[in-house]
């Protein structure tokens, strides 16, 4: 017991374990922002892979999450599949997408990648307005069924979830793949003198990281029952996934998680603020940053490491 006390990954285990408890102790409220948070969580994970370790600087995490929402919806209202069959139909148009933006954006340097990614996005708006007739427009699109009417229920789904994907996506990172990605993001040019394909990796990073934020983007729809621009692929979204990831700790990947939940919880608990609880949720994660630059999770596993 001492020892998996003194381990962050222990004392994340202990969380977990009391999470799963707390249905039965908080109200059905708490529990809806909560299953939220381990969504978002899951947004900020995938991102850290790319960026956290590769180095690519991915503006456009929400065209990710946008294609994986808006084909499980469609699908689910149009050839009423079963939902895990929709949810993976998302997760591979997800994958496909982001491996079309990839392939090309790659083969750019310095700032120029993250601006395509963002171009990205902003094309994805435009085409959910164009065809509104299929995916709802600017007023939205519900789904016909939904994970469960249960809080409970879709609390234990949101949090299960989240643990599966941050256990293969932390797994990922500690393999041979992820040191490669991890010299390929600190000095791409050293990597490929070693022998390693820079590109390939990154592809691969990319497409992974694809694969967990549609996956993600189609739960969230099945959760709120819903997708709209503003649920799923909105600017603010993609602040909110960088901010979380920052916060958190880059290149932790659970620390993202944490960052994501103390965020969608924080800027919730704030709300009677009016207008100042962005401010107020803004500066504290400002706060954290700079104070803290390797994040939550990076300080104290940073600390842990010197003592």
């Amino acid at each position: 017991m001492a020892r998996i006390l003194r381990s962050p990954l222990g004392w994340i285990l202990l969380l977990l374990l009391a999470a799963a408890a707390l249905p039965w102790w908080v109200s059905a409220y708490i529990l809806g922002v909560l299953t939220v948070s381990y969504y978002f969580g899951v947004f900020a994970m995938a991102w850290d892979l790319l960026f956290g370790f590769a180095g690519e600087v991915n503006f456009g995490p929400t065209f990710l999450i946008g294609l994986g929402a808006y084909t499980a919806g469609i699908l689910d209202n149009t050839m009423h599949w079963p939902i895990l069959v929709c949810a993976a139909s998302g997760a591979l148009v997800a994958t496909l997408g982001g491996l079309l933006l990839a392939v090309p954006a790659l083969r750019l340097r310095g700032p120029y990648f993250g601006l395509v990614t963002l171009v990205a996005v902003l094309l994805l708006q435009n085409a959910i307005v164009i065809f509104a007739g299929v995916t709802g427009g600017e007023i939205g699109m519900n789904v016909a069924d939904v994970l469960s009417i249960d809080a409970a229920t879709n609390y234990w789904i949101g949090l299960g979830f989240m643990a599966v994907c941050g256990a293969l996506l932390f797994g990922l990172s500690r393999s041979a793949i992820g040191l490669i990605l991890q010299a390929s993001g600190q000095d791409a040019i050293e990597a490929a003198a070693l022998g390693f394909n820079v590109t390939k990796h990154k592809i691969a990073a990319f497409c992974v990281s694809a694969l967990f934020s549609g996956l993600a983007g189609a739960m969230l729809v099945f959760y709120e029952g819903t997708a709209s621009v503003d649920t799923v692929i909105d600017l603010a979204i993609v602040v909110q996934i960088i901010i979380a990831a920052v916060l958190g700790g880059r290149r932790t990947i659970l620390g993202p998680a944490i960052g994501a939940i103390l965020l969608v919880v924080g800027g919730e608990a704030l709300r009677p603020l009016g207008q100042l609880n962005t401010f107020v949720v803004s500066a504290i994660a400002l706060a954290v940053i700079l104070f803290f630059p390797d994040g939550l999770l990076g300080h104290v596993l940073r600390r842990g490491e010197r003592e």
